[in-house]
Order: C-alpha cells, then sequence, then structure tokens
C-alpha cells in the first residue's frame, strides 16, 4: 500500500510542475504597457510557449489591448481586433502557435511604436485546458490517497 502512496504522490507532484511550467510574462516588466518603451527590444530573446501568458499592465481607460491580424498590426488599424481590453490589467494566454500581435488603439499610441508582436512556439503537451485538468488529476489523486488510508 506504500508502494501506491507513493506513486500518486509522484503523479500529483508531476501534474503540479506541468500546470507551473508556464511562463508569465509582464509586458515591458516595471514600465508596463504604456508610450516610450521599445517592446521589440523587450520581446528579443524571450521563449513564449502555448500556455504561457502575457500580463500588460497599465492605467484604466488610458490605453488598450487590441490583439489583430498582421496587416493591422503593421496599419495600426484597431477596427477588426481579434480581443480588445482597457480595463488597466489584462491577461493574454497564449495557447496557438504563431505570431500573436497586440497594439494599443488609443490615438496616435501604436504608430510612435506600442506595439508587441511575440511568436509562440507549439507544444505537443499543451491544451488548452491543461491548467485545469491538471488541477483534476492532482484532485483525483488528493482523493484516491484519502480512499487509501482508510484501507
Amino acid at each position: 500500500m506504500a508502494v501506491s502512496s507513493a506513486a500518486l504522490v509522484g503523479l500529483l507532484v508531476v501534474s503540479c510542475a506541468a500546470a507551473a511550467a508556464a511562463t508569465r510574462y509582464t509586458v515591458g516588466d516595471g514600465e508596463g504597457w504604456t508610450t516610450g518603451v521599445n517592446y521589440n527590444n523587450w520581446a528579443n530573446g524571450k521563449y513564449f510557449k502555448q500556455g504561457d501568458e502575457l500580463v500588460f499592465n497599465y492605467q484604466n481607460g488610458a490605453h488598450t489591448v487590441t490583439e489583430v491580424r498582421q496587416s493591422d498590426f503593421d496599419s495600426c488599424n484597431g477596427n477588426n481586433p481579434l480581443s480588445n481590453d482597457n480595463r488597466g490589467s489584462t491577461t493574454i494566454r497564449l495557447s496557438y502557435p504563431g505570431t500573436h500581435y497586440f497594439i494599443c488603439t488609443t490615438q496616435g499610441h501604436c504608430s510612435t511604436g506600442m506595439k508587441l508582436a511575440v511568436t509562440v512556439n507549439g507544444d505537443p503537451s499543451y491544451s488548452a485546458g491543461s491548467v485545469p485538468a491538471a488541477s483534476a488529476v492532482a484532485a483525483a489523486a488528493a482523493g484516491a490517497l484519502v480512499k487509501l488510508a482508510l484501507f
């Protein structure tokens, strides 16, 4: 019985580690999402993968985080957004591989450099529900441990 308990604890630890494997990036680090920051430099050298999160911190209502297609990114056009938020703190989960494009649609901000493109690398082990699934596995393992303890 101790061997089974140890195996379940190991499964629990591995499941939690998988959920923790995603990286959370604060866009612009301490400067946040604002004008006057070179977001190309910020993204340079970072390895983004599926499941990672981008956290945009900015003043509520002063900026937007608008995800757009490449052509709209290139022309700073926010009229056809994939998503849009202006609440002051926006978290985007990078759920699919490829390049993701973000702009601020406040007048003049994108054209002066408030835009970010990140290339997301595929992760074969990632699924959109991977974090909740890992939590479910952890809960099931904990329940199994309780059942084992009752025998």
